[in-house]
């Protein structure tokens, strides 16, 4: 049965690390790639990071998946991120835009692009940032960069402008893909397809409202307003 999305450019990415979840969205063939991170996988539970990893990477083992490295030294990341690329699959490497300390991983991303590797520059919020990050990529080899939108709506600014422009600025970069990070809601999927995002990543929960698109809204106020009916009836409220 087609996918309310199977029209859209912009492809959805899971993101998470519940190797379950993982392995259903992918059997299910709407998502076109994978990508979790340490709060993740420490939600889910996980305890052996390459244990989980080669997991993932067998279980999907022909779509893009994003691992993140964990150091704070850029030494570490470099030895992280190489061992990271050594477990094969269609694997890129979540290089964060800075340490902890605010100091740039650019140089870092700039080595590592050279020799090849797949990445995925992740936590970016700013236009210089993407900039920076487009300067130092090696046109040869993949790359996701990943701007956090939903963050930066969080912050009460619109992130689509940004979005538009970091689409502009890494249009002649024929390996990079831009990628719309932390949705909070489905109505996300649709602003990133509009500004030309190649990728937007979503929750379980947020690919869950896939089901809603096209809904009827008189039917989904009332099925509201039921909601609100039985749920006062079932506490036995008295006014």
């Amino acid at each position: 049965m087609p996918s309310p999305i199977d029209s859209l450019k912009v492809k959805l990415f899971f993101d998470g690390a519940d190797i379950d979840a993982m392995r259903k969205a992918y059997s299910e063939g709407m998502v076109k790639g994978f990508t979790t991170n340490p709060t993740l996988m420490r939600a889910a539970g996980i305890k052996d990071y390459e244990q989980f990893a080669r997991a993932a990477i067998a279980a999907i083992p022909d779509l893009p998946i994003s691992f993140e490295v964990f150091s704070d030294e850029f030494h570490e990341m470099e030895a992280e991120a190489r061992k990271i690329a050594s477990w094969n699959g269609n694997t890129y490497i979540k290089i964060p835009i800075t340490s902890t300390t605010g100091a740039s991983s650019v140089p870092l991303i700039k080595e590592l692009s050279a020799d090849g590797l797949s990445l995925n520059v992740t936590a970016m919020m700013t236009l210089d940032q993407v900039r920076e990050v487009a300067k130092a990529v090696n046109p040869d080899a993949r790359t996701i960069v990943s701007i956090f939108a939903g963050r930066i709506a969080d912050t009460g600014v619109d992130p689509v402008p940004m979005m538009r422009e970091a689409v502009n600025i890494l249009s002649h970069i024929p390996n990079a893909e831009l990628l719309w990070a932390s949705p909070r809601e489905l109505l996300n999927l649709f602003q990133a397809e509009a500004c030309g995002c190649h990728i937007i990543t979503a929750t379980n929960d947020v690919i869950g409202k896939i089901k809603l698109i096209g809904k009827d809204l008189n039917h989904y106020s009332l099925e509201t307003v039921r909601m609100f009916y039985s749920d006062a009836q079932a506490a036995g409220y008295r006014i």
